[in-house]
């Protein structure tokens, strides 16, 4: 039986949630609500598996949906006495309090009126106006519809709409009767879900009449959208499918992505590079356009998209694509015009931080609420979005592309600065060697910008590149020759790879000359010379026939020479101060974000709300040990020295088994990197440890690299192995730390019943990338707060050993074992543990012997089945009572227990939880919460 919905009020806010909630909900709720309510941003940890999805969802919608209730609340002002107005003035209007008060919007262009309370005397009203005005009878046309118009028009009102990233309050009774069914349990939205522009009623006014104060230039406040950024589209669909058991499953929303997701044109899919393929379809090259674009709005109205084809409740980009295919529509540009009316906005967090990427998408952040979930790759992604590298077969080109443009006279004005811009990078050649068949030249940003302006290129004459390149990338028509008759032709274009080139390294240049070269110290400009393997393909001899395979000769692979330009952003700050700058709130979360301290200094914003949640699960759920020594008493630590060793190798190996003959089901295992993984699996097959692995367990390897399908298919063979009935008792998934299997997947129940990390996953020392970003953190430690280089490096590796934990506890009564095998957790606790999540180092336990871990696991284990096929054979046995978190960080809040409500109140439950702000950021005031309170909460809870 499903878990009866709760009410709760925070902040003035009133929250309905699914269920009861967790402690560690209610306070991720509180932070998130007085972060709204300031404006303020909000860093938030909560543990994998706590509900953290489901209680962001609720209390950033539930605060959406309060502020849009404020919007719609008329300002109380003095009534005008002119006699127009007191002519149209209806009594009847303040005397409807049973329906929240609206606002009157007329459409733009038209004549604005008085409210007046029926359709009729509005229609009869504007017949009037079009008879006195002398203009065309337009009483026919449906109210609000909206018209796709063609050309210059359709494009500057969505950019027009997009900019204002408005949702309207509805001006109309009778069509939100029809087009908003209600809910049970739900409140109504009533907000204006159509994009079409209107004129503000107050332009219309007599001169007699002294307007109101205006709001944003329009009368109309906005409601701010909420996007909703998550590292992967797979972690988009599991929140997808969290809202829809949220009563707030019916809100407007949209899921942006790729056209690799969403394109269903069968021409596109198969093609190998799809935006390619696409836009050429656009364009309608070869006289062939896209059918499925022109039908676009067929699904891009929210309106339709529910009551129309059924997508009554929160959707996912699959139920989207299906859709588009059968209405042969375009789902990938209908999301992005389901954008305009949509109250949330799901898409991967590199959208929102890459600035070509927000162009592109034309996603206006301006006062608008960005959540990003499992955030704690923030940094990086923040580098990588202001960064840029390129190779010198790309350079040269894009070179000789861009002078055969001059060469042909086409746009040569425009063509030839560009074209000297490429040639003086592809003259930068000064190397100095590195390490064996390396070498490599690093500078600053000051560095370059000094270089570049002995080139003549400067803020001023930099922004008349990005004027050129502009004017040569515009579609433009001519009057030409066609087999002998005057035609109009297409003016050509550089190709897209070159528009891509030179787009990303302006955007580089763009951060290095932005605000009087504010910037240049944070990056550095490394040319590297390096030798790579390649293969040849396969030419036919004289005669045209090809070798045998087996009679190939080795020499077909050669070392070729590359040389790389990379621009590296060292600080995230950088691509983070355009969202910083002009966003109402940003909510951080991840459920390893330990150790907190550096987010606020790498990322330049003040986190004000900060939040370290407790777990929802009790002690005994959870075996946490680290093992410093293997099977035959030989000392454990996964540095280089003692990595490359057989001895090592075979003793892990001997543990790894060990560990799968004491733990039934589903095993994971992690490593450092994919060379620890090959020289781990290499050795145990020449040994016949595989084998014996095998014998135990299925035995699956992460692939490094390979295509979506191949990893769900692996995945899809270790989920049949743990749950089939074969001699072997489960699987054993050798993993990568930072890899695909660490990030976000769900390993539910029996799928993870231990996790074994073997050594530290710090990142490579010896890379030139992270050996720049320590230098820089050391030089700016104290003048901008940073980390020390050192510090910073070893946060890297925790923040992996982190998420690869918490791939096992994924709800309240799961359990499972967490086994941490390297010896310096137990010499060095002061250093390694405490870089673990609050959670996990609370229970760690460190065992001198490897006979006495494993002694203690099997018991750990034999104990949890048994309490499973106990629970099993009892079920309505009550479920067990957990103690409440520690009340030295997060005291819970008082739970008013409501007496049964009747049949009428389910559908608006009576329970309310009042929560006040508190002076610690991550405290909730108000009493304790009592023991009977708790076990009764504990008992319903859901997520």
């Amino acid at each position: 039986m499903a878990a009866a919905p709760v009410e709760y009020t925070i902040g003035g806010v009133k929250i309905n949630f699914p269920c009861k909630a967790y402690p560690s909900q209610l306070a991720m709720m509180n932070s998130i609500i007085r972060g709204l309510n300031n404006g303020q941003h909000c860093l938030l940890e909560s543990p994998t598996g706590s509900g953290k999805s489901l209680a962001l969802l609720c209390s950033a919608l539930a605060w959406q949906q309060a502020h849009s209730a404020d919007c719609k609340k008329p300002e109380v002002a003095t009534p005008c006495q002119c006699v127009c107005h007191n002519r149209n003035a209806h009594p009847t209007f303040s005397s409807t309090a049973s329906k929240p008060p609206l606002v009157d919007l007329p459409r733009e262009g038209t004549s604005a009126q008085p409210w007046k309370p029926t359709l009729c005397s509005r229609l009869s009203e504007k017949i009037q106006a079009s008879l006195s005005n002398g203009e065309q009878d337009d009483d026919f046309k449906i109210d609000g519809k909206r018209i796709r118009t063609t050309g210059t028009e359709q494009k500057s009102s969505k950019r027009r709409c997009l900019e204002r990233g408005v949702i309207y309050i509805d001006d109309d009774d009778e069509e939100e009767e029809h087009l908003e069914r209600p809910v049970p349990g739900a409140q109504s939205w009533t907000m204006e879900l159509n994009s079409g522009a209107r004129a503000d009623s107050c332009q219309s006014q007599p001169q007699c009449c002294v307007s109101a104060p205006q709001t944003h230039g329009s009368g109309r406040k906005k409601i701010p959208k909420i996007f909703f950024g998550t590292r992967t589209h797979k972690q988009i669909t599991q929140i997808a499918r969290e809202l829809k058991r949220t009563l707030y499953s019916t809100v407007p929303m949209t899921i942006l992505s790729s056209r690799d997701h969403t394109c269903v044109h069968p021409e596109v899919v198969p093609h190998a590079n799809r935006n390619e393929r696409c836009k050429e379809l656009l364009e309608a090259k070869n006289g062939l356009s896209c059918r499925y674009y022109h039908n676009v709005h067929k699904m891009r109205d929210q309106n339709t998209l529910q009551w129309v084809h059924g997508l009554h409740h929160a959707w996912d980009i699959e139920d989207l694509v299906r859709l588009g295919g059968k209405l042969r529509s375009c789902a990938y540009y209908a999301a992005r015009e389901l954008m305009q009316d949509a109250c949330i906005v799901f898409c991967p967090y590199n959208y929102l931080l890459d600035p070509l990427i927000r162009e592109s998408m034309e996603i206006n952040l301006k006062e608008q609420i960005v959540v990003l979930d499992e955030a704690h790759n923030i940094e990086d992604c923040a580098r990588e979005s202001a960064s840029y590298t390129l190779n010198q077969a790309q350079l040269l080109l894009a070179r000789d592309e861009i002078d055969g443009m001059v060469t042909h006279n086409i746009r040569r004005d425009q063509h030839r600065p560009l074209l000297a811009f490429c040639c003086s990078l592809a003259n930068c050649n000064s190397l100095e060697e590195r390490e064996y068949e390396s070498s490599c030249k690093v500078w600053t940003g000051t560095e370059i910008l000094g270089i570049f302006h002995a080139l003549g290129i400067t803020a001023d004459t930099f922004s008349l590149l990005q004027k050129n390149l502009a004017a040569v990338l515009e579609k433009e028509e001519r009057i030409g020759l066609v087999n002998g008759r005057e035609d109009t032709v297409q003016v050509p274009t550089i190709s897209s790879n070159t528009q891509s080139m030179l787009k990303s390294l302006f955007m580089v240049l763009e951060f290095l000359f932005r605000q009087n070269c504010r910037f240049a110290d944070d990056y550095r400009v490394a040319l590297q010379q390096s030798f790579m393997w390649t293969t040849q393909q396969d030419l036919p001899d004289a005669q045209g026939f090809f070798a045998r395979p087996q009679r190939r000769r080795q020499s077909t692979r050669t070392k070729t020479l590359v040389h790389t330009l990379s621009f590296w952003c060292l600080n995230p700050a950088v691509a983070f101060s355009d969202l910083s700058d002009s966003v109402r709130s940003i909510v951080l979360t991840s459920g390893t974000l330990s150790p907190m301290g550096s987010f606020s200094s790498e990322l330049g914003i003040k986190f004000s709300i900060q939040l370290e949640a407790n777990h929802v699960i009790s002690k005994s759920q959870v075996w946490v040990g680290t093992i410093g020594a293997g099977p035959q008493g030989r000392k454990l630590c996964a540095t280089f020295q003692h990595a490359e060793t057989f001895a090592f190798q075979d003793e892990v190996g001997a543990l790894l088994l060990k560990v799968c003959h004491t733990v039934s089901r589903g095993v994971l295992c992690f490593l450092p990197s994919y060379k620890m993984l090959d020289k781990l699996r290499d050795r145990w097959i020449n040994t016949g440890l595989w084998d014996k692995l095998e014998e135990q367990k299925t035995v699956i390897t992460e692939p490094r690299g390979g295509g979506k399908g191949d990893f769900d298919e692996l995945l899809q063979t270790y989920y049949e192995a743990i749950r089939g009935t074969a001699a072997n008792n489960g699987a054993l998934l050798v993993a990568v730390c930072r890899g695909k299997v660490s990030e976000g997947l769900d390993f539910t129940d029996d799928n993870a019943r231990a996790v074994v990390t073997i050594g530290i996953p710090f990142p490579n020392i010896k890379d030139l990338q992270v050996e720049l970003k320590m230098k820089y953190n050391d030089k700016h430690a104290k003048s901008r707060g940073l980390l020390p280089g050192g510090r910073w490096y070893e946060i890297q590796a925790y923040r992996a050993l982190n998420q690869a934990l918490g791939r096992c506890i994924r709800h309240r009564n799961d359990w499972g074992a967490l086994i941490l095998v390297d010896d310096r957790f137990r010499t060095n606790p002061n250093k390694y543990i405490t870089g673990l999540s609050k959670w996990v180092r609370q229970l760690v336990r460190h065992h001198d012997t490897f006979t006495g871990a494993m002694q203690s696991l099997e018991s750990f284990s034999q104990c949890q089945r048994g309490a499973v096929e106990t629970f099993e054979e009892r079920p309505s046995q009550a479920a067990p009572q957990y103690p409440s978190p520690s009340t030295s960080t997060s005291p819970s809040p008082e739970i008013i227990t409501p007496h049964k409500p009747s049949d009428s109140q389910l559908a608006r439950p009576n329970l309310h939880t009042e929560m006040q702000s508190a002076n610690s950021e991550s405290r909730l005031c108000g009493p304790r919460l009592t023991e009977q309170h708790w076990d009764e909460q504990m008992s319903d809870c859901c997520f």
